[in-house]
């Protein structure tokens, strides 16, 4: 073991506190983040910042995507086939416009169902 790698392993992490809101804010838009990107693709094609906007307004909010979070998804979902994506000119700049595919509509119809199914427990849970 490298000097490097044995302070790695010796840096102690803040434990999480489960009781603070936020905690659980970001643990759930991260989890909807995908589930809404899709969701907005489904309307139509859009470029990134388009789908950051819309996934924004759609959740009156709720979840905004930023550069970091939205750009490694799309690139998730165009190596797995969910999305197509081509590049446009506007204005002398280039831009990826990304196209729900057949299976990313499978992929949003399946992501329904299971949050449907956890909104089910969970309103039981209240």
């Amino acid at each position: 073991m490298t000097k490097s790698t044995a302070s790695l392993k010796n840096v102690e992490r803040a434990p999480v506190d489960y009781t603070d809101r936020l905690y659980w804010n970001g643990i759930i838009k991260m989890s909807l983040s995908k589930f809404f990107i899709l969701s907005v693709l489904k309307a139509r094609p859009m470029h990134g910042y388009e789908i950051a906007r819309e996934v924004e307004c759609s959740t009156q909010g709720c979840c905004a995507p930023t550069e970091g979070t939205l750009y490694p998804v799309l690139r998730e979902f165009e190596q797995g086939g969910y999305v197509t994506a081509h590049t446009e000119t506007v204005a002398g700049r280039g831009r990826k416009v990304y196209t729900l595919t057949d299976k990313g509509r499978e992929a949003f119809t399946v992501a329904v169902d299971a949050w449907m199914e956890v909104a089910a427990h969970i309103s039981r849970q209240q």
